[in-house]
């Protein structure tokens, strides 16, 4: 069986689908590789990288697409490739599926089994496997050091002839994998961090790696749903969350916002009242940029400043800027996934829909869409 990953058509996305390393795994399983002809450029591996790995270097890129059994890639596919793929193939990357519902339609169409990495289960079994985890602990980490490399101070305190510097204020909104690395990292460079989601659990996550917990009693909604997403919060919630957290904003040099609610457009945690009320300098990080964002005036892939002097960063692919181990977590994610399912004496992929990372992960199968979760959330029948 053949796997195929070509280079990402999006100009700006750095990240490759596959890595040498993991070539040499899956070809050492049975399976033949084949690669795009400079997909590793972004992430620093060559071509020859990959060919001593044990992969076909491949020009053609239609030939390739039409034929292999495995499409691996970062973002989901361009429509123009989608009916090119071969009936049966099955396809694997982040889909964005409650944003795209006609690609979806189009590969079920095709025949494609499309496997979005958006929706395996946050379990221990499929930890292994969890794209979206591994990506957002990288985004997670970018964001801080993003954050100290253009604010105007230093993170750590320091005792000088001169006097001593104060610590950098960060507050974390949003404890969930880039929201604990976020405070993992701010905590090593020096800055004192605050954070808060409306988890409970969440909070003693954050303190055990040195955070202060911004407690705010919100009635009963501190329990996690399905996959360890926070629930939606009521407005009514809402806004006696942003109230407690203004007041933390505005002491704040720092801000990193990263609540997301899965299939759904981010909630607003951070008003423009509230932006107001900042010291100039200070700087709001918002991770949750690409599904609508989670501060108030965000715009998308660019970096504002408001007339108060506040930074609004609205970078939407924080681990794409350091390509190199964003694509090493990503393509081992992809073979771990592949390996688990492989029966080596069958040479074959085991596709059982019953399995419990299989059925909530993949979306399209024989010519229909055929998870369930996705049917009812999605408002499709």
């Amino acid at each position: 069986m053949i796997i195929f990953a070509p280079k990402e058509t999006d100009s700006s996305e750095a990240r490759a689908a596959l890595t040498p390393t993991t070539v040499k795994k899956l070809v050492d399983i049975g399976l033949e590789v084949e690669v795009e002809s400079g997909i590793g450029a972004g992430c620093d591996h060559s071509d020859t990288e990959y060919s001593e790995s044990g992969a076909k270097i491949v020009t053609d890129k239609g030939s390739s697409l039409s034929n292999a059994d495995f499409i691996f890639r970062v973002k989901k596919p361009p429509s123009e490739e989608i009916s090119i793929l071969k009936e049966g193939a099955m396809h694997l990357s982040f889909l964005d599926p409650f944003n795209d519902i006609e690609s979806l339609h189009a590969m079920a169409s095709c025949g494609i089994t499309a496997v979005s990495l958006e929706m395996i289960p946050r379990t221990t079994l499929a930890q292994k496997m969890d794209a979206l985890s591994s990506q957002a602990n990288i985004a997670g980490y970018t964001a801080v050091i993003h954050s100290a490399d253009k604010l105007n101070k230093i993170l750590p305190m320091m005792m000088t002839p001169a006097g001593t510097i104060s610590p950098a204020k960060y507050f974390i909104l949003g404890i969930g994998v880039a929201g604990l690395q976020a405070i993992a990292t701010a905590k090593r460079l020096g800055a004192r961090v605050t954070a808060f989601d409306v988890r409970q659990e969440a909070l003693e996550q954050a303190e055990s790696l040195g955070a202060k917990a911004l407690r705010i009693d919100l009635g009963d909604n501190s329990s996690e749903t399905g996959q360890v997403y926070a629930k939606e919060l009521t407005p009514e919630q809402l806004e006696k969350q942003r109230e407690e957290q203004a007041k933390v904003c505005e002491e704040s040099d720092v801000v990193i916002t990263t609540a997301k609610v899965f299939g759904r457009k981010s909630p607003i945690l951070v008003t423009k009242d509230v932006i107001q009320r900042m010291k100039p300098g200070s700087m709001i990080i918002d991770l949750a940029a690409e599904s609508g964002g989670n501060v108030e005036g965000t715009v998308l892939d660019q970096e504002i400043v408001t007339e108060n002097g506040v930074s609004i960063v609205g970078i939407g692919n924080f681990e794409g800027r350091v390509a190199r181990h964003s694509s090493q977590v990503f393509s081992a994610n992809l073979g771990n996934f592949v390996e688990h399912f492989w029966d080596q004496e069958g040479n074959a992929f085991k596709l059982d829909l019953d399995d419990e990372i299989l059925s909530g992960c993949v979306l399209t199968h024989e010519g229909k869409i055929v998870h369930e979760r996705f049917l009812e959330q999605s408002g499709e029948e």
